[in-house]
């Protein structure tokens, strides 16, 4: 089921390409969404704002080791864009060992810093230890996860992205599964859809792990394989880590967002977290965009076939766009219902502050989209800087604008935090491209006449 992304017309290869991932993404999404609903629904509004809390957390945490094992596995889709098989083996034994460590380190300083970070974030009290139990064992669990994003990742460097989709379809249902019965029959509030979460993630790497061992033989690395290194390494350290920095530098002005939130009290955090649901999974579309570029562009830059990928940004530009606008007009509408899934009590309060962030976020999804796209691109051609330092420029973005939210007590000023972020970092992100492109590529093609 491998792929070769250097061959075909691109909009239609892209557009195939990511309707798995999109479904993936989803699904994935799903794992959190369904800990909100069965909490908010059968715990109260107290406990998903528990939940909610961490969400800034998470995203630092696990969109790190997201960040870094999608940049570990760009070097694998270029060598197999090369034909360099025996290159490509080589890469997949240096990630998995580089992840392992990694994984381990972070694993230690999230759990021991968490009281810390919470209490930083002002975390409310009503609601604080149930945050904390709820992202510690998120935490302990971090290994499920990066096991199922790295292998997820290997498997769509050489163009298979149905694989995990279909295990994480299993898994999702796993967890549906194990949050009624942990949190309902057990009685087990917020720790119990934790675990739920770690269990089932932790089976969607493992199927992944089964598949790559019986059915994709490029992605077996030989026992010489099975070593760092130095070449190699050094190659996904400055591709990998960039990757899971701006992720983090991302992260932490989402937390500088949530910090702000947090002072509006439990009722805010709630509606924001249900709202943020809504547009998080009504966005995964124009992430899965992005998702699905960075392979095709590490086969067609390890294949030297520039032209081939401008014309696919191209493409993906107008595809995003135009989901861009109907997904945001959909979700305005669906807002009402959607909220009410996750909430039953003090709806009133609540579909205010969640009707306000979504009318904003959906006017800006446009530049949200043209962030995944540019920096995917630039990620998976091998250029991790200028990405990164979208980061910066969305943190800054936030940083300032939440201040201003918290200088004017403006819960309005803190739904504005994601649309200045967006915005900024999509102009960044455009003429990073358009530099990288015109400069840095042409100088390289023309030192190859």
């Amino acid at each position: 089921m491998e792929l070769d992304m250097t061959k075909g017309r691109p909009a239609g290869l892209i557009f195939r390409f990511v309707l798995p991932i999109v479904a993936g993404n989803i699904l994935q999404q799903f794992y959190n969404m369904v800990d909100a609903v069965v909490v908010g629904r059968f715990v109260g509004s107290r406990a998903l704002a528990a939940v909610g809390a961490t969400s800034t957390i998470m995203f630092l945490i696990i969109g790190f080791m997201t960040g870094m094992t999608s940049g570990f596995t760009v070097l694998t889709s270029q060598r197999f864009g090369a034909g360099d098989i025996k290159g490509m083996k080589r890469s997949v034994g240096n990630g998995a060992i580089l992840s392992v460590i990694i994984t381990a380190v972070l694993t230690v300083i999230s759990t021991l810093g968490m009281r810390g970070l919470l209490r930083l974030m002002n975390t409310p009290e009503d609601i604080f230890e149930d945050a904390y139990r709820y992202i510690w064992i998120i935490c302990v669990g971090l290994w499920a996860n990066t096991l199922y994003n790295l292998l997820a990742s290997f498997l769509r460097s050489v163009g298979n992205s149905r694989v995990p989709l279909y295990f994480l379809a299993l898994s999702a249902g796993c967890n549906v599964v194990l949050d009624l019965v942990f949190v309902i029959c057990f009685q087990m509030g917020v720790e119990g859809a934790a675990w739920a979460t770690v269990v089932s993630q932790g089976l969607s790497g493992l199927l992944c792990l089964l598949y790559i061992a019986k059915a994709v033989p490029l992605l077996h690395p030989e026992r010489e394989h099975w070593r760092l290194h130095p070449g190699d390494s050094r190659n996904q350290i400055l591709i990998g880590i960039p990757m899971a920095l701006q992720f983090s530098i991302t992260a932490v002005g989402t937390i500088i967002m949530q910090s702000a939130l947090n002072l509006f009290g439990s009722t805010a955090v709630a509606a924001y977290t249900a709202a943020g649901k809504l547009q998080t999974i009504a966005s995964q579309p124009l992430v899965a965009m992005g998702q699905a570029l960075a392979p095709y562009a590490g086969q067609n830059s390890g294949k030297g076939d520039w032209g081939r990928i401008r014309q696919g940004v191209r493409a993906a530009v107008v595809m995003s766009s135009i989901y861009a606008v109907i997904g945001g007009i959909l979700l305005v509408w669906i807002t009402p219902l959607g909220v009410r899934l996750f909430i039953a009590d003090d709806l009133e309060q609540i579909m205010g502050y969640a009707q306000t962030y979504i009318n904003i976020c959906v006017i800006f999804f446009i530049p949200l989209g043209l962030i995944f796209i540019y920096r995917n691109v630039l990620q998976g051609s091998g250029f991790g800087f200028l990405p990164m330092m979208g980061g910066v420029v969305e943190l800054v973005s936030r940083l300032i604008v939440a201040i201003a939210a918290v200088r004017f007590n403006s819960y309005v000023g803190v739904c504005l935090c994601d649309a200045a972020a967006w915005l900024t970092a999509g102009l960044f992100l455009f003429g990073a491209y358009w530099y990288t492109m015109r400069f840095v590529v042409g100088k390289k093609l023309r030192g190859a006449v």
